[in-house]
């Protein structure tokens, strides 16, 4: 059915006005809607070389897309580890507006599950042109989430990424279901966890053709559990399997700029 859900934003940061529920999977089917996500794929990069298609790294149960990380004990796959994700790329495009997801993470050393997005047009503007906003990441079993934009500008041009800063952190119930947010404004991005406004990264004009904010654009979602590397550091094989599981995912726009869709029943 057609859902006309909005949202009256009044906290401070960002902008306050009314928003429209324009997307959201609750994963209540039982089934991975493929029209929308796919299995995120083996790479090289650090946060890529243990994702698999290994159906043990994926579940949909208890109305949760469940994604897990395991010891792999198939000879034929060099991998010491592996990792379930999903992404909607050159599926679903998300509306620059607010991206929420609410998630509850397990624990393990080496751990290192995260939801992330990056320009949906990524042939025309490949990464880091497209821009990458690092909704959550967490390590081990902190109690604490990372937020991180990444683009052009911070990888090519301003290496020490100090001009603005580009990335904070804010707190979270460690063993417990959080909501990470982002949201997506023409002149900043504004991250958020359970609601509150925890860091907010600011378009400067001057830097406009450097690459400084690319972020005001279609988004492609990614969602991965992933193990190991050189910022989480050594994975214990006994404190595997480890999962990340989702609750939902939504996205809202303003409402003066709201392209409806249909959407499912919402959970509380």
């Amino acid at each position: 059915m057609m859902l006309l859900a909005t949202l009256a934003l009044m906290a401070c940061g960002g902008r306050t006005g009314e928003w429209t529920l324009v997307w959201e999977d609750n994963f209540d089917d039982g089934v991975l809607d493929t029209t929308v996500w796919s299995r995120t794929t083996r790479g090289t990069s650090d946060w890529q070389n243990t994702q698999s298609d290994d159906p043990r790294c994926l579940e949909l149960r208890d109305g949760h897309l469940v994604l897990r990380g395991i010891v792999n004990d198939n000879p034929d796959d060099p991998a010491d580890f592996l990792t379930g994700g999903v992404w909607t790329m050159d599926r679903k495009p998300l509306q620059p507006g607010r991206i929420e997801v609410r998630a509850r993470l397990h624990k393990a050393q080496g751990a290192w599950p995260a939801i992330w997005t990056m320009g949906f047009d990524r042939h025309a503007n490949p990464w880091p042109k497209g821009g990458e906003i690092d909704i959550m990441e967490r390590l081990n079993g902190d109690s604490i989430a990372y937020q991180t934009v990444h683009s052009y500008w911070t990888y090519h041009v301003n290496k020490n990424r100090s001009t603005p800063v580009h990335g904070g952190k804010g707190t979270i119930d460690p063993d417990g279901w959080n909501v990470y947010g982002v949201d997506i404004d023409p002149d900043s991005l504004v991250f958020r966890i359970n609601g509150t406004p925890t860091f907010t990264y600011h378009r400067i004009d001057s830097l406009a053709d450097k690459g400084q904010y690319p972020f005001f654009c279609t988004q492609y979602l990614l969602i991965d559990m992933q193990l190991g590397g050189a910022w989480v550091g050594r994975v214990e094989p006994a404190d595997l399997p480890v999962e990340m599981e989702i609750d939902w995912v939504r996205n809202w726009v303003r409402t003066d700029l709201v392209n409806e869709e249909k959407v499912g029943k919402r959970k509380k």
